[in-house]
């Protein structure tokens, strides 16, 4: 440690290391030089993944976070570099994710002055960090407290980021020069015992653990009490609910299940859907009909908000006894404020059910709509036009158990809970939907892959997300991450067509669909990927069953027309209405 900063950055980063912190994501620059060495000097102790762009790199490490449900690091100079961050930090605080951003800033006399490369950088992301810390300019001589102040910084920001409501901390680390590790005469970088005052081996976040309340007892005989009274009951898994890979959890909603003998509906990246629970998948087709379904008395809603369009109109148009919000972060996620009674956390204590429940009517009722419209479903793909909608339902049909699928924003993630069926394989689903925007979703996914390194990863995405995120393709190859990219591309914003403007050309076109007519094959061959465009069936699943087996990376772009897939859609929809008419179920 040959100079204060050295020093300073040391401290800082062995006590993240020691917190917990095993991943970090670095980016070229100047300022935060002290900061990269001091990761690059513990590389035994923590996996560095090195980008080339701070949005990238953010994105990463969202999803990096995301998958691992642990705090992550990045690392960054001063200047714009961290508003690049912005985008991924934003989703981040709304989805819950675990990041530790450190920005590298000017000395506190360039502030203000005009100088290069020098910005406010004050509480830069606002309230979407839950902690901000402008750390002191290191010391020639520091007194010991000083130091500590470093060592407890850091396991703060870690047990902060870990916490119950997870998120994203901020600490900016003013530093003048020299930043390299070059000898400054003056500089005490030797640190005296007293520093310290602890055990070397424990780390300070042992203070800020979080003590778990115990079981709650009143919960369970509420629920008791209101699985006795009313029959007409559902679960409602929302998107992040848990992990498909969480058998804990997964259990423990079974049990829930099987105890109050109400139907779970799973929203496609809940981790509940693809897992070995048993769920009501087909809503989202089912519902756009007015079917004459019984209105549930009672809503048990586990996670967060959900991605069906129909499923939330449903929920909205009834007024049950009984709604209950069972948070694992105490986040209210309910925008038609009907939740009556708000739960932090999963229902634990509740002992595995050796006599299930029977099923109730209602129940029973759902599980024979949603059979004949999965039936219905599968039928009109196999002898209809292949579309969008038909290849994520052979993604997920042909996708290896414990895959990690991430699923991009916009109509991707909508495919996914239409067509997504169901079913007993463990799949790690995710996808952006805290602020549910389009940047970063490449890189996102190649997060999350990195998390699993030895299972298969696949990426669903439309071709305006594509393009937002090209530059997240480096990580493929520079980060060692095998991905299958499945690339719906119906020439512009597809999405557009399911909004009223539809019918308002020509600004619609124009101005929303916005078609760019670009070749991709382009960005695979500069990032050295395969690639393959396809239009049949049978070539999409030969392809994509070729790339996943062998770990390849591979663009698969399957071109579509967006009022075509469109017009698909809604043919099924009648189609499953039909057939429920005709089993009379409606």
């Amino acid at each position: 440690m040959p100079n204060r900063n050295i020093r300073d950055a040391s401290i800082f980063v062995d006590e993240l290391i020691r917190s917990g912190l095993k991943h970090v994501c670095l980016v070229p620059g100047s300022r935060h030089t002290p900061l990269v060495l001091a990761f690059a000097k513990q590389k035994e102790h923590i996996k560095i993944y090195s980008h080339l762009d701070e949005r990238s790199a953010a994105f990463f490490a969202l999803g990096l976070a995301l998958a691992l449900d642990e705090p992550v690091a990045l690392a960054c100079t001063s200047g714009t570099a961290g508003a690049n961050f912005f985008p991924a930090i934003i989703e981040a605080h709304q989805s819950r994710v675990p990041l530790i951003v450190l920005t590298a800033d000017r000395p506190h006399e360039l502030r203000h002055s005009g100088a290069n490369q020098t910005i406010d950088q004050i509480k830069l992301f606002g309230d979407y960090a839950l902690w901000f810390v402008d750390m002191p300019l290191p010391e020639a001589n520091p007194s010991a407290v000083a130091i500590r102040n470093l060592r407890t910084t850091a396991a703060r920001a870690f047990a902060k980021a870990n916490g119950k409501r997870k998120g994203v901390v901020h600490i900016n680390f003013p530093f003048r020069k020299p930043l390299e590790p070059t000898p400054v005469e003056g500089d005490v970088v030797e640190i005296p015992p007293e520093a310290i005052q602890r055990n070397n081996q424990q780390p300070y976040t042992t203070m800020y653990r979080t003590i778990h309340q115990p079981e709650n007892k009143a919960l369970i005989q509420l629920l008791n009490e209101i699985s006795t009274q009313y029959d007409n009951g559902i679960i409602v898994c929302g998107t992040r609910t848990i992990r498909s890979t969480n058998t804990n959890d997964l259990q423990t909603i079974s049990t829930l299940s099987q105890y109050t003998g109400y139907p779970i509906l799973a929203d496609a990246v809940s981790g509940v859907r693809f897992s070995h629970v048993p769920t009501i998948s087909g809503y989202d087709t089912f519902l756009m009909s007015d079917i004459g379904l019984p209105k549930p008395d009672v809503v048990i809603q586990i996670g967060n908000m959900l991605t069906s369009k129909w499923l939330n109109a449903y929920l909205e148009n009834i007024n049950p006894k009984y709604y209950l919000h069972l948070s694992t972060d105490e986040e209210w996620a309910n925008d038609s404020h009907k939740v009556t009674h708000l739960y932090s956390g999963l229902v634990r204590g509740m002992s595995p059910v050796n006599v299930p429940k029977e099923p109730t009517a209602f129940a029973k009722q759902l599980e024979k709509i949603d059979q004949i419209t999965w039936d219905t479903i599968t039928e009109e793909i196999e002898k209809g036009d292949y579309f969008d909608g038909a290849v994520v339902y052979d993604v997920v049909d042909l996708i290896p158990e414990e895959s990690t699928l991430f699923v991009g924003n916009s109509l991707p993630v909508r495919h996914l809970d239409q067509f997504g069926k169901g079913q007993y394989k463990p799949i790690d689903t995710y996808a952006n939907r805290g602020a549910s925007g389009i940047d970063g979703n490449i890189s996102t996914a190649l997060g999350t892959g990195a998390a699993r390194p030895d299972k298969p990863l696949v990426a669903i995405i439309g071709d305006v997300t594509f393009y937002h995120d090209m530059n997240g393709l480096l990580a493929v190859q520079r980060c060692g991450i095998p991905i299958t990219i499945v690339l719906l591309n119906n020439n512009g914003g597809g999405i557009f067509n399911h909004l009223p403007i539809k019918d308002y050309d020509p600004a619609f076109t124009d101005y929303f669909i916005t078609p760019h007519g670009l070749d991709f094959s382009h960005a695979a061959k500069l990032y050295g990927l395969d690639y393959v465009q396809v239009t049949e069936r049978a070539a999409f699943r030969t392809a994509f069953t070729e790339s996943v087996t062998n770990r390849t990376s591979m663009i698969i772009e399957v071109q579509t027309n967006a009022q075509q897939d469109l017009q698909r859609r809604a043919e099924i929809v009648e189609a499953v209405f039909q057939q429920l008419k005709q089993n009379q179920l409606i």
